[in-house]
């Protein structure tokens, strides 16, 4: 038996989703590019029809874990996917099986909406991370393909 639950984030958990995105900024060492805010997924998770959703893992009522993830779409394969922005566990709360949890979910969610694949970026630094995809969830590492960024400011202005 787990002792944790995981369930989808309401705009009222958005304080909470808020702080388990700082802490998975401090863990990837990019606390300083953080610009969102609480109010930023208050109104997102509030949105009708939002296409981002997030699971909250909790232990003893507290979140110790989340997935935010969003529909994107293959034009190979002419169906919807899914695409795991971030998923990050308190690293005390690691080895426990939350991640493979959050994972099963996010796959169950991919299998009941037909959806064609579920793609997420690693850093390339992350070895753990890196080591969870490819032996225990059985990913492939696409080594051919770079991501390519393009940051517009709040004023639609090309950063």
């Amino acid at each position: 038996m787990s002792d944790y639950s995981i369930r989808l984030a309401t705009a009222e958990d958005a304080e909470t989703v808020f702080n388990l995105v700082k802490r998975l900024a401090e863990y990837e060492r990019l606390a300083h590019e953080v610009i969102s805010s609480p109010e930023t997924f208050r109104q997102v998770l509030a949105r009708p029809n939002s296409t981002v959703e997030v699971l909250l893992a909790e232990s003893d009522g507290e979140a110790v874990g989340f997935a935010l993830f969003f529909e994107n779409f293959s034009t190979f394969l002419g169906r919807p996917g899914l695409y795991l922005e971030d998923l990050f566990v308190l690293p005390e709360m690691r080895r426990r099986g939350i991640a493979t949890a959050l994972f099963e979910r996010l796959f169950q969610i991919a299998r009941d909406k037909n959806y064609g694949r579920v793609e997420w970026t690693v850093l390339d630094w992350n070895t753990p991370a890196i080591e969870f995809y490819t032996q225990k969830l059985k990913a492939r590492l696409l080594e051919e393909w770079r991501v390519c960024r393009v940051v517009m400011g709040n004023d639609g202005r090309v950063k």
